[in-house]
């Protein structure tokens, strides 16, 4: 009875087996405008050419071919007037080739085998979207690795750029990926898999249902998967081990069915590879600035942080999870740990300006351990709830925990050689601070077409808490004072931000749209500083001057219009928006008082983008923003962390206007399969926040336990006008054919206006600066990858009064990858990098060379395995 009842199961399972069909869908378009290919000819059949099923593609250019039994297929797409495509497809799932393109071809051609393979480059609207197939890397190379070919895209310092600008955001087929932290999802995720990069400007989300730009878009790639690699498991590990107990080690894995993706990442090393982006080191360190919608803001983004100097050791760990279970619902998140144990030392000469003379020099030693403990998890739901409304809700939460030990030895000269004060500190510091918020955002969607109203909330907690020892000795000829303090700091800041747009349509291309933003922020201060008393023999005396309490509140009411015009080949966009912000700060300690003050400010913007010919795309806008200063810079509370460099805060500081233009222009013909883009940018602030400084010429007493010391400098912080910038990127990308190489060229230019003032004195500070890149990036085959990249950026500063502090200087920066991997397994690797510094003071011109060479031997099935 058992035998029967397991034989009964086994036929039933291979019955289920048997009976099991999939389906093959996908949109044919046109390769230069992206239109549907309506009646194409769609043919499957066996691998002997026996007919399977044929169809004709819909009036939108879809096909569907459904009832299919797992095997292996021959797929054959043709239509009259445009080049066939033939593919092989291996059919045990449900298969979704997306957007298949044919180019127009009047000549029939013979039959040519093929796969659908996009063009290089291509401009879909505002989106460049780059074939993955045309850019050739290793087998195990990783998603950066490609895009650092294409055209227009950069890594620096770690940070990914397209256009000059920051990649903010990656998404994975269009869905969330590691949150925010852009380097982690393009480093952990295998070239393999990708079908397409797609490089656009990603609307915020209650912008994305007008399609009105409202000011806060982001950089962002989306990487297109194949569509056969949405199922099944990828993944890696390394372990390496060196000289001086040098190690690296780590490796991630990603599991794909269907709509659910889980991803796990680990590193552990101590050669400075800090794979996971974190937040400041306790980051949090400023109030957030004000955004489009007010006062307050909500803090940066968790990856914009670059690699710390020094010597590094890392543990990370991450795992992000996507699903979307039904139509309605999708799902995403993603939870960070990470541990740095960093170890500086550093060498630091800085020529100061005072009264004409630029004799004085300030030189500097130093030295630090800092360890920085950091967890952070962040989720997306978005719920569509019925046709018309959706909901989306976006928590994010984090804590850290900082430790450091520093040592400073500061010396003010003049001329190198007479000595005027110094000072010798170490400090003790811990840190800690938590992080939580909210972010909802409900969407409807009226009977009538294109009238929409949505409310955004957004609720943020943030609480840091610091204990600062300070032992230190300043010397001058004349004084020897000793410093022994501990300053405690608690900070508190609470903001809620309320955004509701309503847009009505006013003709079939024209709409209205209204917008109400009120937002209120609390941020509570506490910092006291106490001296050691040698009898009770603890830090039991208060320091007024460097102590402060006090509570700041700012409230704010913007509303405005805008009218939006076009399609989806011109669209033109006009605001004017009216602000009120009431900052209201009471202090407490040392003393009592008040200070209250409003700011009313109106707000004009404008956007316009066009679609110039066929190949080209325009795009430009202005805007006003205004930004309040940071909370911690209106701290009147001196800080003597560094007793030759002594700041000061100002309560008296004005929120800064800044107006800003840009242009970009796109230009992509995907027949020659070439590209050009250009980026031009102007900012011009008024109230500008800088610095006013005082240099010493005799020791000077601030308070009974503050003395600005010979030479020594204090900092405050003050509103100038006259700041300004310009900038310009520009990049050209060309395959050269006859070697299968992509060759990208890239120009930049930038030129700041920089206001301040030294011991009363106004100074404009100009600063000119050209870049210049190259970079050769092979596409020979999988087996032969190489990159040769040439950048230069040349300065010049010029001083209005101070011409003696004027200076040129010039960066140079060769490198060249190259790797080779034999068929039967044998790889070589060569990193050969050459920088060279000139410009700069005696003693500090640099010209090096770094190479690393591996060689090492792929194993295993299918060489999974590799020892170099």
């Amino acid at each position: 009875m058992k035998g029967l009842i397991l034989s009964l199961l086994a036929f039933c399972f291979f019955s289920s087996a048997i009976a099991q069909t999939y389906s093959i869908k996908g949109t044919l378009k046109e390769i230069e405008d992206s239109k549907p290919i309506t009646g194409a000819t769609v043919n499957l059949s066996d691998t002997s050419g026996k007919p399977v099923l044929n169809q004709l593609s819909s009036a939108t250019g879809t096909f569907n071919l459904r009832g299919l039994t797992p095997r292996i297929y021959k797929l054959r797409i043709s239509n009259i007037g445009f080049a066939p495509i033939d593919t092989i497809i291996t059919l045990n799932s449900n298969i979704d080739l997306g957007s298949i393109l044919l180019n127009r071809d009047a000549t029939q051609l013979e039959e040519v085998v093929f796969q659908a393979t996009p063009p290089p480059v291509r401009l879909k609207q505002d989106t460049l979207e780059y074939g993955a197939a045309n850019f050739k890397v290793n087998p195990d190379a990783n998603v950066q690795d490609m895009v650092k070919k294409m055209p227009g895209i950069t890594i620096e310092n770690g940070v990914v750029k397209a256009g000059g600008e920051d990649v903010r955001k990656v998404t994975i087929d269009g869905r969330e990926f590691f949150g925010d932290d852009a380097t982690a999802a393009l480093r952990n995720l295998p070239a393999e898999v990708v079908d397409k990069i797609q490089v656009f400007d990603r609307l915020s989300d209650q912008a994305q249902i007008t399609g009105v730009d409202d000011g806060n878009t982001v950089k962002a790639i989306n990487v297109v998967t194949k569509a056969n690699m949405r199922n099944g498991q990828y993944g890696r590990i390394f372990a390496g081990y060196g000289t001086d107990d040098r190690y690296s080690a780590g490796g991630n894995v990603t599991f794909m069915k269907e709509n659910r993706r889980i991803s796990l990442v680990g590193m552990t090393n101590n050669v400075n590879q800090q794979n996971f982006s974190q937040e400041d080191l306790l980051g949090v360190t400023s109030q957030g600035q004000q955004g489009r919608g007010g006062w307050g803001g909500r803090g940066g983004g968790n990856f914009m942080v670059g690699q710390s100097p020094g010597i590094t050791k890392t543990n990370a760990f991450g795992i992000n999870y996507s699903n979307s279970p039904n139509k309605k619902l999708n799902i995403s998140g993603s939870y960070f740990f990470n541990n740095t144990d960093n170890t500086n030392e550093s060498v630091l000469n800085r020529q100061l300006f005072a009264n004409g003379d630029s004799s004085r020099v300030y030189a500097q030693t130093s030295s630090s351990h800092t360890n920085n403990l950091n967890h952070r998890a962040n989720m997306r739901i978005e719920y569509k709830m019925d046709s018309n409304n959706t909901f989306t809700f976006t928590p994010n939460i984090s804590y850290q925990n900082n430790s450091s030990e520093s040592r400073t030895v500061g010396e003010n000269f003049i001329r190198k050689t007479t000595l005027q004060s110094s000072t010798v500190n170490l400090q003790d510091r811990s840190s800690n601070a938590f992080n939580l918020g909210n972010n909802a955002l409900w969407r409807h969607n009226f009977a009538k077409r294109r009238r929409t109203l949505s409310m955004n909330i957004y609720t943020g907690f943030n609480e840091r808490n610091n204990d600062n020892y300070l032992d230190g000795i300043t010397r001058s000829d004349t004084r020897n004072d000793t410093t022994r303090q501990l300053s405690d700091q608690y900070n508190k800041t609470m903001n809620f931000n309320t955004n509701i747009n309503f847009s009505e349509p006013i003709s079939k291309k024209s709409q209205l749209q209204f917008t109400y933003n009120p937002s209120y922020s609390l941020n509570t201060n506490d910092r006291q500083t106490f001296r050691y008393d040698t009898a009770v023999k603890s830090y039991s005396i208060i320091d007024e001057r460097l102590s402060t309490v006090f509570k700041n509140t700012l409230v704010t009411q913007r509303g405005g219009m805008s009218f939006n015009t076009g399609d989806r080949d011109r669209n033109f966009s006009v605001g004017l928006f009216y602000q009120e912000a009431k900052m209201n700060t009471d202090y407490t300690y040392p003393e009592s008082f008040k200070i209250k003050r409003t700011f009313s400010n109106f707000l004009p913007e404008m956007s316009f983008r066009s679609k110039v010919g066929k190949k080209g795309n325009l795009r430009a806008n202005y805007r006003v923003n205004v930004n309040a200063p940071n909370v911690d810079r209106l701290q009147n509370v001196i800080n003597n962390t560094n007793p030759l460099f002594l700041s000061t805060g100002n309560p008296d500081l004005s929120q800064t206007v800044a107006h800003n233009a840009f242009a970009r222009y796109n230009y992509t013909n995907t027949t020659k399969g070439l590209s050009f883009f250009a980026n031009l940018g102007f900012t011009k602030t008024e109230d500008y926040i800088s610095n006013a400084s005082f240099i010493a010429s005799e020791d000077s007493v601030i308070s009974p336990s503050v003395v600005l010391f010979k030479g020594s400098q204090l900092t405050k912080p003050v509103n100038l006008d006259g700041y300004w910038s310009t900038r310009a990127f520009f990049t050209l990308g060309i395959p050269l054919k006859f070697i299968k190489t992509n060759l990208n060229l890239n120009s930049g230019y930038s030129h700041s206006r920089t206001p301040g003032i030294v011991n009363n004195i106004s100074n404009f500070s100009k600063n000119n600066s050209v870049q210049l890149g190259l970079v050769l990036a092979s596409n020979i085959s999988e087996y032969i990858d190489f990159t040769v990249s040439y950048n230069s950026s040349f300065s010049s500063v010029r001083n209005s009064v101070q011409p003696n502090l004027d200076n040129d200087f010039i960066t140079q920066n060769l490198g060249l990858d190259a790797n080779m991997l034999t068929k039967n397994g044998w790889i070589l690797q060569n990193d050969l990098n050459y920088s060279s510094y000139n410009g700069l003071k005696d003693g500090f011109n640099q010209k090096f060379i770094l190479w690393n060479l591996g060689i090492g031997k792929k194993f295993l099935k299918d060489q999974k395995g590799e020892l170099k």
